[in-house]
């Protein structure tokens, strides 16, 4: 046996991606709706991160965060989204074998005027890196355990992309280990940034309880809603994903869908057309730019 599956393991080089169980007529609607979504997240967080980087009235600590969640959407997005729209219309479907923004609403309301000492740009630095860190490590664990499965069986992938679970549903190997490391990794990276996030919004809620203004509580409140709905959503998702039974692998793609792709559509939007700051810089640029058109048609 231990030979049939190092055989089998070495010549497998590719898989298929199986993709939505749908009817073929459906797959260009379901194209186009890609598409569409994918657009925005190309334009909101792209138009986001160059907002922040040419206004100087936005280096701050808060926008440094945005800064890099929208770096962080778009290329996370741009690894799932190109190849699914792709598959859509693709006969072979093969794919080669080969949360910090809480902390600083937390600051910025429970200790206002200790904001700019407690979000240093080495404190801001560091959360970043921090980040960046974990999400590295995890990943490459993760990637890393992936390439020791072996593949007897079937090479289709219940999924519209090659994620760790649905792999594990097709490997012959034992997948003990696997499981533990993927677990251990849960409980290091995922579950403490729940936990801060939780902790952050019972002391921001407390906070605002305490504020006599009505409109001062509306304000603070409509601040940090629209955060609270985009992480529920990406970790209530992110948890159906993982931890739901494998009988429902339709319901696992549609859940992996609002992590991957409706949450960096929705983050840029959320954090522009609700923020006066971000739409103050966007509408200088707008006119920079439409100065600039005015007076290249004006020399011709």
């Amino acid at each position: 046996m231990g030979d049939r599956e190092t055989s089998n393991h070495s010549g497998v080089t590719d898989f298929i991606l199986v993709g939505f169980r749908v009817r073929p007529e459906l797959h260009t609607l379901l194209f186009l709706l890609f598409l569409l979504v994918y657009t925005m997240i190309l334009l909101g967080n792209v138009g986001m991160m160059a907002v922040i980087m040419t206004d100087p009235q936005l280096k701050t600590p808060m926008y440094f965060f945005l800064g890099n969640l929208s770096f962080v959407d778009l290329f996370y997005s741009s690894v799932i989204a190109p190849k699914a729209m792709i598959n859509f219309w693709s006969e072979s479907k093969t794919i080669s074998l080969a949360g910090f923004m809480a902390y600083d609403r937390f600051i910025a309301i429970c200790n206002p005027l200790l904001y700019s000492v407690h979000m240093s740009t080495r404190l801001c630095t560091q959360l970043v890196a921090g980040s960046y860190f974990c999400g590295c490590i995890s990943s490459i664990l993760q990637t890393s355990m992936t390439f020791t499965l072996s593949f007897c069986a079937s090479r289709a992938i219940d999924h519209f992309y090659c994620d760790d679970r649905p792999l594990q549903r097709i490997s012959c190997s034992d997948l003990y280990v696997h499981r533990m490391v993927s677990f251990s990794l849960c409980i290091i990276i995922i579950f403490p940034t729940i936990i801060v996030i939780v902790v952050s919004y019972v002391y921001i809620v407390s906070t605002v309880l305490k504020i006599r203004s009505t409109e001062g509580r509306k304000k603070v409140f409509s601040t940090c809603s629209s955060h609270l709905g985009v992480v529920s959503v990406l970790y209530g998702a992110g948890l159906f994903m993982y931890l739901s039974p494998d009988s429902f692998p339709e319901l696992s793609k549609v859940a992996s869908l609002c992590y991957t792709l409706v949450t960096p559509m929705l983050n840029p939007l959320i954090y522009s057309l609700r923020n006066r700051d971000v739409k103050e810089a966007l509408g200088k640029i707008l006119r920079g730019k439409m100065f600039l058109f005015h007076f290249i048609l004006a020399e011709i």
